[in-house]
């Protein structure tokens, strides 16, 4: 009998690189503008909620906080149906959602009907179709994309959405200056307009799921996504790390601009340069970390990325006025580049590693634990502030930062140069 090996569907890498790949560049801008659009969303929701509606600092945290709730109530469940499902449409449906949500928001302070719990709504809305949207996304590239090519890919979206970092909140805050603040939402949905508009010109056609027993229980699916990720040393490590350092990484940051401005007295207009900054050290992660990975391989780039995520978190509390907020500046940028060369790594990694029809519910299962310490570190370093000081949580939350980079020595991948192709049972 003679085996027909069937050819890739995916195209291969264009001269020129993957600029020149049609629905690669769809989906880079469809992201780009979401992303922009998604930390408008960040400055802009709790603007309206404080300058239009006189919400109180509790209700501007549970507002905070309501956006990232949804991973913990619905992720699991997210993954596994999004292995079910067409990727694309489901993604389209997320921008479509997310724009009709912060179009309500214009339409409600235009009838004087707006009020907090309306805003709370918009943003578990909005957080839920996030949720859908990031895990079709990840499982969505390896559709485009042949294995070699998702680092570059990887690569160029991380910087991408890095960026959005800086200039989300940075349009948000003058948009809501010179217009109001409900006018920066407007602009946000027209964001996720554009995104919606950008994902249904690509023209890949997606393969059939490989699994076609659709009987089966979502319980089951979710459990087979879990164990995946539980049993497998290199994926359970991983996820570890990122839930243990998102806890010193959000814990800082969630008090960062107090600290700025109560402790240092810094002029709102300086801490907005000298976050932007901190910031920027991603952008040039993201675009070394491939050109890394292929120089000393893809273990050790992710060893050198935390590495550079931990430690230089201690020159955070150095701050002080005038020279010494060259310390504060050089911490960020360290940190977020090493966080950017982790992600682009992790991403591809499990991008490859996973068998398909796993991937929904294996990266959903991590994001699950990764995103879900964010409302927990939010909480207690804003507890820590108020009970010791805003300048002890920020030393408690960078030192417990500075250590997690050894979590990561606990399993294989210290003893490796690349990381496995392909989990050793297979």
């Amino acid at each position: 009998m003679t085996s027909v090996t069937r050819a890739d569907p995916r195209p291969a890498r264009p001269a020129g690189g993957l600029l020149r790949h049609r629905d690669f560049r769809l989906l880079w801008a469809g992201q780009a503008v979401s992303s922009v659009g998604s930390n408008v969303t960040t400055v802009a929701l709790p603007l309206v909620a404080v300058a239009v509606l006189d919400a109180g600092t509790f209700q501007v945290a549970v507002l905070t906080a309501a956006a990232w709730l949804p991973w913990l109530l619905i992720g699991l469940p997210a993954g596994a149906w999004v292995d079910r499902l067409p990727l694309r449409p489901v993604m389209v449906a997320c921008d479509v959602l997310c724009a009709l949500a912060f179009l309500s928001v214009p339409l409600a302070a235009a009838l004087d009907r707006l009020t907090v719990w309306h805003l709370l709504l918009v943003a578990l809305g909005a957080g839920a179709a996030r949720v859908f949207f990031e895990t079709a996304d990840q499982v969505y590239l390896p559709v485009l994309l042949r294995p070699e090519h998702l680092p570059e890919g990887n690569a160029k979206l991380q910087a991408t959405q890095t960026a959005s970092y800086v200039v989300g909140p940075g349009l948000a805050g003058l948009i809501a200056q010179l217009t109001g603040a409900v006018a920066a939402l407007l602009l946000d949905a027209v964001t996720f307009l554009l995104s919606a508009a950008f994902l249904l010109r690509i023209r890949t056609a997606e393969p059939r799921a490989r699994r076609t027993d659709r009987s089966r229980s979502l319980r089951r699916d979710i459990a087979e996504g879990l164990r995946f990720v539980v049993r497998d040393p290199y994926l359970r490590v991983m996820a570890v790390f990122g839930a243990a350092s998102n806890i010193g990484l959000i814990g800082y940051q969630a008090v960062l601009v107090v600290f700025l401005v109560r402790e240092l007295r810094l002029a709102p207009g300086l801490v907005g340069v000298l976050v932007a900054v901190m910031s920027a050290g991603g952008i040039v992660g993201a675009l070394l970390a491939t050109a890394l990975a292929r120089r000393c391989g893809t273990a050790r780039a992710m060893l050198v990325g935390a590495a550079l995520t931990g430690p230089p978190a201690l020159l955070i509390p150095l701050a002080a006025p005038g020279l010494g907020l060259l310390w504060p500046a050089l911490g960020g940028v360290l940190i977020g580049l090493g966080v950017a060369i982790g992600n682009v790594v992790k991403g591809s990694f499990r991008q490859t590693y996973t068998p398909h029809h796993l991937l929904g519910r294996v990266t959903v299962s991590m994001h699950l634990l990764n995103y879900g310490t964010i409302p927990l570190a939010a909480v207690l370093s804003g507890a820590l502030g108020a009970r010791y000081g805003v300048g002890t949580a920020i030393v408690v939350m960078t030192a417990w930062l500075a250590v997690t980079p050894l979590i990561l020595l606990i399993g294989p991948i210290r003893r490796r140069r690349d990381l496995p192709a392909a989990p050793a049972a297979s």
